[in-house]
């Protein structure tokens, strides 16, 4: 994957499946949606299918699917067509455009693979014992809640069930109820979280708290009548209570306080973080690396050579205060030798002469010999090699970057511990009862000190959905935030127009439909 294009579609797509362990499906895969199934039902579930699993993890975090339909679709991302690069069959317009269909190709890769995992989490949740099988429940939920937060009906394959028979299909609202009862019958089983070699690799019970806690924030999110999915939601005071609960529960363990920002995406994240609860085991021995969150916005004459596609939306970027470390990092060694800090890139840019780390920096030129400057405008139709401005969210080894950087030992992070307290300082917005002395406006102020961001005077809901994006940015979870909060389908820059309210669940995919009887197409497609 070294010598991947600047346009991405062509080849990285098998580069991803063979690196990923979750490929892009160039058919319905029938094991799982038709008449065929993995493992027959007399077969016994091992720790082998539950590293499988987890294997199937490694997939979410890729430049393409579940990442691009939550950030593409957002205020925090999109992919600009250069001239002939990055058009791509108009894939990345069409999510930013909000103008997807069943036929999308990445509404339909995606179906397939979040589908696939849930099915191999269930054979370990239904057939494991003891800790295995609470781990499989974990992840059977974590699966079934992407699935239902995306396309609102979850297919269910028992393990048990025969080769013939059409999977069965849970509707939102039954789906969010399923999930909520495998991280019931997790919890009480899982380990706990030690702060050990490996425990933010692996699901303990601060991971299901957490999830537990996305599920209930969710949840009048997904008990919605379908043909209203948009809302107005009504939020439950008693769920938004046990949201609260779960919270104090994971911050009662001392095991998690917000540190450096930039130690939880860094290198070293997986040692240096004193906030991530839940990770994907990476590098050496690992099952991946992240160099994509950086290649897929470099330009091609930066250390290490990206691919020059995705940019940030201006309007996003100009959220953050100067000061604001989350805007623009400080690792001094890291800038001294690459010539950027991590968070956004604007203006002129610098880099270590002929591209190898070790020479002194100079100002870089694009391909016509002009400076390299990065501009705050940009088109989503029409692009130049400068325009837009770049992200550095999971900055490299610099080590290793002589060589790509593909041996950063980047991990990719599912949950921390600054999330638990957004979505505690939301639960008190929504009705719930505030404890241990904090606020919603305390856990906002607090985050925002840690991160060198100025106090807030007053927090509200809208005040919170824009900290949420600044702490949680390209994080995967910009999508569902501005659903929860009723501004997915609002306008943003290169889409003018409100879209329709439908929008805010992907439609099933068309050969899905064809092939079981048990889904219906979603409302609106």
């Amino acid at each position: 994957m070294k010598h991947i294009a600047s346009k991405f579609f062509t080849l990285p797509v098998l580069a991803l499946a063979l690196t990923t362990g979750i490929s892009s499906c160039s058919k319905l895969e029938e094991k799982f949606f038709n008449s065929k199934s993995e493992y027959s039902a007399t077969s016994s579930a091992s720790s082998a299918d539950l590293q499988g699993v987890y294997g199937e993890l490694n997939g979410l975090s890729s430049q393409y699917g579940w990442h691009a339909m939550n950030e593409h679709s957002t205020d925090e991302l999109m992919g600009p067509t250069r001239g002939t690069d990055w058009d791509d069959f108009g894939t990345w317009r069409k999510l930013h455009l909000h103008t997807w269909d069943g036929a999308h190709n990445q509404v339909y890769d995606t179906w397939n693979n979040l589908n696939r995992a849930l099915y191999k989490a269930t054979l370990v949740a239904e057939k494991a014992s003891g800790a295995d099988k609470a781990a499989g429940q974990f992840l059977r939920a974590f699966f079934a809640y992407q699935v239902c937060d995306m396309y609102g009906q979850v297919p269910y394959r028992g393990s048990a069930d025969g080769p013939d028979k059409i999977p069965s299909v849970k509707t939102r609202s039954e789906a969010i109820d399923w999930i909520i009862a495998d991280l019931d019958a997790a919890i009480p089983v899982l380990p706990s979280f030690t702060g050990a070699a490996g425990d933010k690799n692996k699901a303990t019970k601060e991971a299901a708290k957490f999830l537990k806690m996305k599920a209930l924030l969710n949840k009048a999110v997904y008990k919605q009548a379908p043909t209203t999915p948009a809302g107005p939601f009504t939020f439950s005071s008693a769920d938004m209570n046990a949201v609260i609960a779960l919270a104090d529960e994971i911050s009662a363990t001392s095991k998690f306080t917000i540190g450096n920002y930039w130690n939880n995406f860094k290198w070293d994240n997986t040692s240096a973080s004193t906030e991530i609860i839940f990770s994907r085991q990476h590098g050496n021995g690992g099952i991946g690396d992240l160099c994509w969150a950086t290649y897929m916005g470099f330009h091609y004459g930066q250390t290490p050579g990206g691919w020059n596609g995705f940019t940030t939306l201006a309007d996003f970027y100009d959220s953050f205060e100067d000061a604001d470390v989350r805007k623009k990092g400080n690792i001094p060694a890291f800038e001294a030798q690459l010539g950027y800090s991590p968070g956004f890139l604007v203006g002129q840019q610098y880099g270590p002469q002929g591209q190898r780390v070790g020479n002194p920096l100079v100002a870089l030129k694009d391909r016509s010999g002009s400076p390299l400057v990065f501009t705050r405008d940009v088109s989503l139709f029409y692009s130049t090699e400068s325009k837009g401005i770049r992200t550095v969210k999971y900055p490299l080894d610099p080590s290793t970057i002589n060589d790509g950087g593909w041996g950063s030992m980047n991990e990719w992070v599912f949950f921390r511990i600054a999330d638990v307290k957004l979505m505690k300082a939301e639960a008190i917005l929504r009705g719930g009862t505030a404890t241990g002395g904090e606020t919603a406006l305390s856990i906002v102020n607090a985050i925002r000190t840690a991160r060198n961001a100025s106090t807030l005077a007053s927090v509200d809901l809208t005040k919170l959905l824009a900290e949420r994006g600044r702490e949680l940015y390209l994080e995967g979870v910009r999508r569902n935030d501005l659903i929860r909060f009723g501004k997915f389908n609002d306008p943003v820059d290169q889409r003018s127009v409100k879209s329709d309210a439908s929008r805010v669940i992907f439609p099933i995919p068309v050969q899905a439909v064809s092939t079981n009887p048990n889904l219906k197409q979603n409302f609106g497609y």
